[in-house]
């Protein structure tokens, strides 16, 4: 059994994604959510279907949109028992965008909602590893529930400090990219206990399907590259990854 820890329903059908889902094994999809009106849409989509999930959260793109309301918002929604974390929330410099210290507030604000709601966090890192990461240091206090790094992408040193925080990394359909050295030799060093499955969804179709609309049910060839990165069997990939959405996500 497997689990998608990242996917965004509402930008397909999930009825299909879903059915698809269940197909290929994929028992649980966590349905993530990035501003306010994919945050309604991401609860309405857990709560038609058993298996899935939402996370709430403003992605650091549209940091500016994050006030009182939103906060308020956040905080009715979370009463969902369907409500796993909060997240995608981070930094993203990649872009132009917000303000740099306008998304290390916004960041800071749902990093101490989360420990207020007692969630798990998801977070989102681009371009902005070391702001990231001092940021998440200085406040450490606040990541006692845990949470996980969203399509990791730093190096192991990165990855040792964030483990040093408690927290873990859910990787995704890059990792099967022929182009992608420095992740796959990361994914062979970091121990399958810190892991989880994600896809991105429609994002970042994973070889041998890339190119694609990507869906929940293509978490599957992520787990297979991962088994073979490391020299495991897919069924221990499968099981230790949903040992670790288990412990973190408490589903």
């Amino acid at each position: 059994m497997f689990t998608d820890t990242h996917a965004h329903l509402y930008d397909g059908d999930p009825n299909e994604i879903v059915k698809n889902a269940k197909e290929r094994l994929v028992e649980h999809i966590i349905c993530a959510s990035s501003d306010v009106e994919s945050m309604q849409q991401a609860v309405e989509i857990a709560n038609q279907f058993d298996g899935v999930y939402a996370t709430l959260g403003i992605h650091p793109q549209v940091a500016e949109t994050y006030d009182d309301q939103v906060e308020l918002m956040i905080r009715k929604l979370a009463k969902n028992k369907k409500v796993v974390a909060i997240g995608e929330i981070g930094l993203d410099y990649h872009y132009d965008g917000p303000d740099h210290e306008l998304q290390k507030q916004a960041f800071l604000k749902q990093l101490k909602l989360a420990n207020q709601l007692r969630l798990p966090i998801q977070v989102h890192i681009r371009d902005a590893m070391e702001d990231a990461l001092q940021l998440l240091e200085k406040h450490e206090k606040l990541l006692s529930c845990g949470g996980v790094i969203h399509c990791f992408s730093g190096n192991l040193q990165d990855a040792e400090r964030i483990m040093a925080l408690g927290l873990d990394f859910t990787i995704g359909g890059v990792c099967t990219f022929k182009n992608a050295k420095a992740l796959q030799e990361l994914v062979k060093n970091l121990p399958l206990e810190h892991l989880m499955l994600e896809t991105d969804s429609p994002y970042l179709a994973p070889e041998p399907v890339r190119g694609t609309v990507n869906e929940s049910k293509n978490v599957v060839y992520v787990a297979e590259k991962i088994a073979l990165l490391k020299g495991v069997s897919v069924e221990e990939v499968a099981q230790k990854t949903q040992e670790n959405v288990k412990r973190v996500f408490k589903i």
